[in-house]
């Protein structure tokens, strides 16, 4: 096979494997093995459950960073970081004995945003698991496809690598208290139907430092990520475009996680936000009713999609306004997952002040989110 069309194979094949988040693809194949349900009323169990969990259909760690340079030309600017793991059970027999039975695909992308570019330096990876190709433990997170890696040990400390022709990553994330469950008890409804959820906890407020390398340069960074880890087998209503999210942190230890599910007709599907103090415990008896509301929007100039990438978030009494570290942070992930979405870091300003920084998702802006 020729090299220019290996990216659209990983697409095709990614595609194939992933199908769409809704019960229509359940429907395409009913004889494809079934998935379990995330269940209400599970506890979670730690190191275990900040492992893989290879029964359920789909499942991702993600990190995001606000980082500043140390020693570079641009010495004190913002370097956004993003790397996200994604881990799918295929509708393949998982009793199948062949070792060539794909039964467990992971893929990866990472992505810098730096402002003197303009535009996200982005790759990606996809692979079968086994094979010295890509693995993810089921006791801890230890996730690695190729030289890409994302583990924790046993000092509540994250150790992310990417190595790249574009660029490569080193970055250590420590964290100093427990995982911040979202939802209830880390069971996080994502839509009306039952099935419609996931596991879901995060680990804001880390403290991060590193090595970023570009075209041949090191550069010292250090700042503040966020990680979160999910699992699922069904997150979408079948009406449903995508998702808007945002997880920030904030100058005086807080955080703030939030989402919107959006339908195809205009409407809300869903929405959630949750408040954590410093130290990760949730704010107040009752999460805050929350708004996205576009103050701004961009559109790429490649795809045509058109995204809303200022965005005022409106969590109970607070008004939050998001500014991107700059407008074109579009995600062409076409040659592993499938989709096209903008992943930006952005800073976080309320009455006229920036108080916070951190990530905002927008998905099926490109089209309806199909994985």
């Amino acid at each position: 096979m020729s090299t220019p069309a290996r990216p659209a194979r990983r697409a095709w094949l990614a595609a194939l494997a992933l199908g769409a988040w809704g019960p229509r693809a359940a429907r395409a194949a009913p004889d494809a093995p079934s998935y379990p349900p995330v269940e209400r009323g599970v506890a979670m169990v730690f190191p275990r459950d900040h492992g893989a969990h290879p029964a359920y259909r789909t499942e991702w760690w993600y990190l995001t960073g606000w980082l500043r340079r140390l020693d570079d030309p641009h010495r004190g600017q913002p370097i956004g970081v993003q790397l996200t793991f994604f881990r799918s059970r295929t509708r393949h027999d998982a009793a199948n004995p062949s070792r060539f039975a794909p039964t467990q695909l992971l893929l990866a992308h990472a992505a810098l945003a730096l402002p003197e570019r303009g535009r996200l330096l982005h790759v990606q990876r996809a692979a079968r698991q086994g094979f010295g190709l890509a693995s993810a433990s089921a006791e801890d997170t230890a996730v690695r496809i190729g030289r890409w890696s994302l583990e924790r040990d046993a000092a509540d400390r994250y150790r992310a690598r990417v190595e790249d022709r574009k660029f490569a990553l080193e970055l250590d994330a420590a964290a100093s208290s427990a995982p911040a469950l979202q939802g209830e008890a880390g069971f996080s409804r994502k839509g009306p139907g039952a099935r419609q959820a996931s596991r879901y906890y995060s680990r804001p407020q880390l403290r991060a430092s590193g090595e970023v390398r570009v075209d041949g340069a090191r550069v010292r960074v250090e700042g503040l990520a966020w990680i979160d880890h999910e699992w699922s087998s069904e997150i979408l209503d079948e009406h449903a475009e995508g998702w808007d999210w945002v997880g920030l942190n904030f100058d005086d230890g807080s955080a703030l996680a939030a989402f919107r599910i959006r339908r195809r007709d205009g409407g809300l599907a869903w929405s959630y936000a949750r408040w954590f103090e410093p130290g990760g415990a949730p704010r107040g008896a009752r999460d805050p009713a929350v708004r996205f509301v576009p103050s701004r929007s961009w559109t790429s100039p490649r795809t045509g999609a058109r995204y809303p990438v200022a965005m005022r978030i409106e969590a109970g009494s607070r008004v939050l306004d998001l500014e991107p570290l700059f407008d074109d942070q579009e995600l062409d992930a076409r040659a592993s997952t499938g989709t096209v979405y903008w992943e930006g870091a952005v800073r976080v300003v309320e009455e006229g002040r920036e108080v916070g920084r951190g990530y905002l998702e927008l998905t099926g802006y490109a089209g309806a989110l199909r994985l």
